[in-house]
């Protein structure tokens, strides 16, 4: 017969023995892992190749501009070149087509933005449009969907004898602006940097403070892609921008900007191989590379390239590709770009 004893013993004999059972498999386990992670470090698996779903890609889309023979000495942070991925997105930008309704759909947008004349066209798709209230006028193209604004200040100075308003309560006119006609787009929540400006000569130039100033310039930048920043032709400035004053009148509260936005599709993405950072160097400091600002550099001089990192390139002109560039920036206000896809996947 069994004893209470024996049942005891045993059950305390279980009990010890499935705790250590327990223990092991968690040792087990913590080495094996640990095993899995030592064995993947030494042996890491091989990188999954650029889907380059894209084809051959267009070239960027770089406008003409004037470069001065420099020369270049690579001074950085970490005193080499950076190293990079091998390989980085490409997204898709849908291009919006233009049909019989594209007058119609501009002259809507148009209307949500207070300009409600009858259109006057100046070219086959730009048309300008006079503000109900004030002296500002709207040029848009039907097809690209871009805006430019204008005011005359020499019919009313007004906007520019009020002081104007504080950066972030001008930021807010101008996405409360772009709301009102649906045209703040999910991906411009990036960067909004200002600029004080004050008149001189009939003509904007910066100045120091807000007190100083006259109008505030407002630049909406897109988010960030794959945690890389955008850049745009200038340094710095946005392809959405807006001046505005102090006035709260409609019309007069933003006295001129453009919008030049084309949409990302983030859905549709492919990867791309980029060129390492010695061969985008070797391609820069051969001379191939746009020259977005140059400051106050002369011919021969010598720049100093502090820092060199990958961005999005944002045109501020359609093109079918949102595409990496290398950005090297020097001393003197200088800063150059260049494709950072490799040179076998660009077309004609």
């Amino acid at each position: 017969m069994v004893t209470l004893t024996y049942a005891s013993i045993t059950a305390r004999k279980a009990i010890r023995y499935g705790i250590y059972f327990i223990i092991f498999l968690i040792i087990g386990r913590i080495m094996l892992n640990g095993a899995i992670s030592l064995y993947k470090k030494v042996f890491p698996p091989a990188p999954e190749p650029p889907t380059v779903a894209f084809g051959k890609l267009p070239k960027l889309p770089f406008p003409e501009k004037t470069k001065l023979n420099l020369n270049f000495t690579l001074e950085t942070v970490e005193g080499n070149i950076p190293s990079f991925d091998a390989k980085a997105n490409v997204y898709f930008m849908p291009r919006k087509s233009a049909n019989l309704l594209s007058l119609d759909y501009t002259k809507e947008i148009a209307k949500k933005l207070g300009y409600t004349s009858d259109p006057q066209q100046v070219s086959d798709s730009v048309y300008k449009f006079n503000h109900k209230t004030s002296s500002a006028q709207l040029e848009a193209d039907i097809i690209t969907g871009a805006f430019s604004i204008s005011f005359d200040l020499n019919a009313d100075p007004t906007p520019i004898l009020v002081k104007p308003n504080p950066p972030e309560v001008s930021a807010g006119t101008v996405r409360s602006f772009l709301s009102n006609a649906n045209l703040l787009a999910a991906d411009l929540n990036g960067d909004v940097t200002h600029q004080y400006l004050k008149t001189q000569a009939g003509s904007f130039i910066p100045a120091v403070a807000l007190s100083d100033s006259n109008i505030v310039r407002i630049d909406l930048f897109r988010k960030k892609y794959n945690e890389l920043p955008i850049v745009s032709n200038t340094p710095d400035k946005s392809n959405v921008w807006f001046m505005v004053s102090g006035i709260k009148e409609k019309g007069k509260d933003i006295i001129a900007g453009e919008y030049h936005y084309f949409p990302v599709d983030e859905t549709q993405k492919a990867t791309y191989p980029i060129k390492t950072g010695d061969q985008a160097w070797q391609e820069f400091t051969g001379g191939n590379y746009y020259p977005a600002s140059y400051g106050l550099t002369a011919e021969g001089d010598n720049i100093k390239i502090r820092k060199i990192y990958l961005a999005y390139y944002d045109p501020g002109v359609y093109t079918e590709f949102f595409q990496p560039v290398y950005v090297f920036e020097g001393d003197k206000d200088f800063k150059a770009y260049v494709p950072a896809v490799t040179s076998d996947y660009y077309g004609e």
